[in-house]
Parts: structure tokens; C-alpha cells; sequence
């Protein structure tokens, strides 16, 4: 088993279900990482980036 691991957030899941789901697999959170997603639209023909949500994942390390 490794030492590090990163676990994502998935689309229909709260964080404390990803938080509950690396305990289960023996990992404790270290780091919180967050970042927008963004969705390109045509505009008055240039392209625009609209805000559409944001990812957000964890990296756990092992629990000894």
C-alpha cells in the first residue's frame, strides 16, 4: 500500500462522505486541494470561460 493517495470529491457526494471513505481505507487527510471548473460558451462570437462549480480533492496519507 502506498503512503500517499489523493481522493476526489465525486459529483453526488458530500465531503464527508469522501472523508468517511478514506478513513475506511486507512487514510487520513493532509491536504485539501480546491480548483473551478469552468465551461466554455460563444458569446457575441468570442468564446467565454463561465464559472460552472469547483473539484475539490484530498491528499490522505496512510495511518501507521
Amino acid at each position: 500500500m502506498s503512503k500517499k493517495k489523493t481522493f476526489r470529491v465525486e459529483e453526488h457526494e458530500t465531503i464527508d462522505d469522501c472523508l468517511n471513505r478514506m478513513k475506511d481505507e486507512g487514510y487520513v487527510p493532509v491536504r485539501r486541494m480546491e480548483k473551478p471548473v469552468f465551461e466554455e460558451k460563444k458569446q457575441n462570437g468570442e468564446t467565454i470561460h463561465v464559472p460552472i462549480g469547483r473539484e475539490i480533492v484530498f491528499e490522505g496519507k496512510i495511518v501507521t
